[in-house]
């Protein structure tokens, strides 16, 4: 499939700005995966620790966080795991699944899809 990169906007706590990511997209990621330094400077806060299994499969303790983000426009909120400076930016499963979005790998892009449920009642 390949990997490619897409732009999300991540919102600061306050919603008073916000600040531009190109993210890998990496649906094998469960969470996006951001830069702790940027999402303290937006006043982003962990909410608890949780254990992630890295490709190598080491596990590590990542701190997570809530976050709201917009990917093509639609924004979303969505949990994030603090990385170390320097490791690149992840958009993951999660987000995607919240935003409603899929992975078109031919032409490289994200694409509307509509949720799923079981049922009317």
């Amino acid at each position: 499939m390949g990997t490619f990169t897409y732009p999300i906007e991540i919102v600061a706590a306050d919603g008073g700005r916000t600040e531009t990511v190109d993210a890998t997209v990496d649906t094998a990621s469960t969470y996006t995966c951001l830069p702790a330094n940027l999402l303290h400077d937006l006043g982003i806060v962990p909410c608890r620790r949780i254990r992630s299994e890295l490709a190598d499969g080491s596990i590590v303790e990542d701190d997570l966080g809530i976050v709201n983000v917009s990917v093509e426009g639609i924004e979303t909120p969505t949990l994030v795991i603090f990385t170390d400076e320097g490791a690149p930016a992840l958009l993951g499963a999660y987000t995607l699944e919240g935003a409603l979005l899929v992975v078109d790998p031919v032409r490289q892009r994200l694409v509307p899809t509509i949720a799923l449920r079981y049922g009317r009642q």
